[in-house]
C-alpha cells in the first residue's frame, strides 16, 4: 500500500447503486451530476430526484455552469435551476424532481433537503456528488439522515480520480483541501456535540 492510499480511502467513496426512495444531488455547476442522476432514475434506482442549491457562500450570484459544454454560458438564478434543466433535458418528469434553493454550501445542501423532505421516511437513497467530494457529502448527509441508507455514486469531474489524483499537482490541491475540509468543519460539528451532551 503506497503512502498516499490512506489519503485516497479517506476522500474517495463508492457504492454500486441498488433500487432507493431518491437520489439527492449537492449544489453544483458541473451539469454531469445531474446526468448521471438521470441515468440512474432511467435504469429504476429511484422514482424522485431532489436537486438542492442557490450558489457558493462565497459569491452573491450562482457564476453559472462549469460544465457540459453546452450549458457554459448560459445563466441560472441558482445551482438547482441549473441542475433541475439538465434533469429535464434527460427526460427526467417534472414531477420526479424536487428542489431546494437556498444552500450555499455542502452542509446545507444536506439541511436544506432534511428540511425539504420533512418527516418523510427515507430508508435509502443515492447521493451523486463529484468523486473527491464524496466522503465529505457522505457524511454530512449522514448526520442529517441518520436512519437512511447512504449509497454514493460519484461522477469524475475534472478526471479527478482515486486512481490518478495524486500524478498531477492541481488534482493533489484539490483533494487535500477536501481532506482540511473535512478536519476543519467536522471538527466543529464534533465539538458542537460534545456542548450538546454535556449540556
Amino acid at each position: 500500500m503506497k503512502y498516499y492510499d490512506y489519503l485516497t480511502e479517506l476522500i474517495f467513496a463508492e457504492d454500486p447503486p441498488r433500487r432507493s426512495d431518491y437520489i439527492f444531488i449537492p449544489g453544483s455547476g458541473c451539469g454531469e451530476l445531474a446526468q448521471k442522476a438521470a441515468k440512474l432514475y432511467q435504469m429504476g434506482y429511484a422514482e424522485k430526484i431532489v436537486v438542492s442549491g442557490r450558489y457558493s457562500i462565497l459569491s452573491d450570484r450562482f457564476l453559472g455552469p462549469e460544465s457540459p459544454p453546452a450549458y457554459v454560458g448560459k445563466t441560472y438564478e441558482t445551482e438547482s435551476d441549473f441542475l433541475r434543466e439538465v434533469l429535464l433535458d434527460e427526460n427526467v418528469p417534472e414531477q420526479a424532481i424536487r428542489k431546494e434553493s437556498q444552500a450555499s454550501y455542502t452542509y446545507e445542501n444536506a439541511i436544506y433537503t432534511r428540511r425539504l423532505l420533512g418527516t418523510e421516511r427515507v430508508e435509502r437513497a443515492i447521493l451523486v456528488c463529484k468523486t473527491y467530494h464524496a466522503r465529505r457529502c457522505l457524511m454530512y448527509y449522514s448526520i442529517l439522515f441518520p436512519d437512511t441508507e447512504l449509497l454514493v455514486c460519484p461522477v469524475a469531474a475534472g478526471n479527478i480520480t482515486r486512481e490518478n489524483w495524486h500524478l498531477d499537482p492541481a488534482k493533489i490541491d484539490i483533494v487535500l483541501g477536501e481532506v482540511q475540509r473535512l478536519g476543519s468543519q467536522f471538527g466543529d460539528i464534533l465539538k458542537e456535540s460534545i456542548k450538546e451532551r454535556i449540556l
